[in-house]
């Protein structure tokens, strides 16, 4: 039971700028694929867009634990790298919340 108390589901809430999704999703691909190369407490990373509003994604992130994505993966030179980028197509500031599983249907 231990372990799969601490996975977290990490939401993130992001609007990109008008004319920078393509420059947004490139980098997204990016950092995505060397994440999951990279990355072993990464559980899995799905991006999506909103029907009503494409300019806003959603992405959600599968970690081993919250300390896990907050401490070491936000430390990669990737993510401060792919951060740094990131300041050049978001809209305002990307919003991240925390989630525990606690029901699934088997």
């Amino acid at each position: 039971m231990g372990t799969a108390l601490k996975q977290v589901t990490v939401v993130i809430n992001c609007v990109i700028m008008r004319g920078k999704m393509e420059v947004a999703m490139q980098a997204l691909k990016t950092v995505i694929k060397t994440v999951m190369l990279q990355e072993k407490a990464c559980r899995g990373i799905r991006v999506h867009q909103d029907t009503d509003n494409p300019q806003r994604l959603l992405i959600i992130e599968n970690w081993e634990s919250k300390e896990a994505f907050l401490g070491p993966h936000m430390q990669t030179t990737h993510m401060i790298a792919f951060m740094k980028l990131a300041e050049s197509f978001l809209d305002g500031k990307a919003e991240f919340n925390f989630w525990n599983e606690v029901l699934t249907e088997s």
